[in-house]
């Protein structure tokens, strides 16, 4: 009988090198195939929204823990480190779901029909699972250290900020970080999209609008302050923000996607909301449009009698990536042999991201990776209930992030 006198960990890592000794870490991906979509499918029947992820974090506890790595609460995240060393990259993957519907026929949907992974985030943390269970195994080759960052709520907001409050950017404080984010549609898996020279997508302000008037019978408006009526001219009022405020080389959005009052159609109410989105893709442009946010809707309440008031809910910044860490970053991703790799630079988009949280505070670098199908799975956009996302891309993201982060290391050693 032969016995093997190798460990598990020192098999992986002769089984996956190249010639020059170093880790194939897209062919050590692809071995893992299975585990990694075991990990996705479970974050998607298991889909959670918000800051608080019970589920999520203890499975990617449970699992940092079996791939002999130390992982502790970060707020209502986790985060973990691999390595040694005083340079340290920072590999962010987003968790939590949406509070919607699902409707793509996929076996492993969520049952709740009240969660649904339709923005991909259940990818990123199996990837970032992965990359962290390639970089564990190949611990003694780091020149430096590898930090993740497993988030709730980047869908509301509010993740970043709560992982960056308590710690996450310290104790090892971070050198840079990297995050991508799957891509649904019909360009072909290996593709891959970037910016390196502007912004690459828009701030946001969530804003609430109270509205307070004074109720009365139907019968007799005269006796009212309506607020429903105050809410209309409000409305109104915040579209010509955009239409004669705003500079027109700027973009700047503004969504009012809910206006809430009353309870019975012969009752003028007390009071209504309104709800709503601005984005922009300016600095400059954004600081006006908060300080108007905030004096339009009071003034046009003044002139029916009444009161409003604006509170912004969550704000994140504009996400502009570091040229030279993004850079770095394609250079790295086209080093390994993926079929149909290809990058494109310049892409911007007027949604947002809150890792711009944590680029506005280090360098950063975010992409994104399609997973998309050439058929008509690809016909649906993210946050669709019938959307579908191509499992190729995990080992390729897996891949990518574990590669990126060494050869960072190896480039940045003697900084």
């Amino acid at each position: 009988m032969y016995l093997c006198c190798f460990s598990a960990e020192e098999i992986h890592r002769k089984m996956y090198r190249k010639g020059d000794g170093k880790m194939d870490y897209f062919e050590r991906a692809q071995s893992l195939r299975n585990e990694l979509i075991e990990n996705r499918r479970y974050f998607h029947e298991n889909a959670e929204v918000g800051l608080h992820m019970p589920k999520a974090k203890e499975y990617v506890m449970k699992k940092l823990n079996e791939y002999g790595l130390e992982p502790r609460e970060c707020g209502e995240g986790v985060t973990t480190t691999v390595g040694h060393g005083s340079r340290v990259i920072l590999l962010r993957a987003d968790m939590d779901a949406l509070p919607m519907p699902e409707e793509s026929g996929l076996p492993f949907a969520c049952p709740t029909k009240e969660q649904a992974h339709t923005c991909g985030h259940d990818f990123h943390a199996a990837m970032l699972l992965t990359a962290a269970k390639m970089l564990k195994e190949d611990e003694a080759n780091l020149q430096g250290t590898v930090k993740f960052m497993f988030q709730p709520a980047e869908e509301t907001f509010e993740g970043s900020r709560n992982m960056i409050d308590n710690g996450i950017l310290e104790s090892p404080k971070p050198d840079v970080a990297l995050a991508y984010h799957v891509s649904p549609g019909k360009l072909p898996v290996g593709t891959y999209l970037y910016n390196d020279s502007g912004t690459m997508m828009f701030s946001v302000d969530t804003f609430e609008i109270n509205i307070k008037g004074r109720g009365s019978h139907g019968a007799y408006p005269h006796l009212s302050v309506d607020p429903i009526n105050i809410g209309v001219h409000i409305y109104l009022a915040l579209q010509e923000l955009i239409a004669r405020e705003s500079n027109p080389s700027d973009a700047c959005l503004l969504t009012v996607g809910q206006f809430t009052a009353g309870a019975a159609a012969n009752i003028i109410p007390d009071t209504a909301v309104l709800k709503g989105t601005m984005r922009t893709n300016n600095k400059e442009a954004r600081k006006k449009l908060v300080r108007r946010l905030e004096e339009v809707p009071e003034s046009v309440a003044a002139v029916y009698g009444g009161f409003a008031k604006t509170e912004f809910i969550c704000s994140v910044p504009t996400l502009v990536c570091d040229s030279t860490l993004t850079k770095e970053i394609a250079g790295y991703m086209n080093e390994l042999p993926i079929p149909n790799m290809a990058g494109y630079s310049g892409v911007a988009a007027s949604a947002s991201e809150d890792f711009s949280i944590i680029a506005e505070r280090i360098p950063s670098a975010f992409m994104y990776l399609s997973a998309g199908y050439g058929d008509e799975r690809g016909d649906y956009p993210a946050h669709n209930p019938k959307v579908q996302f191509n499992e190729d891309v995990l080992c390729v993201g897996a891949a990518c992030l574990a590669h990126s982060a060494v050869r960072w290391l190896q480039e940045h050693n003697d900084m």
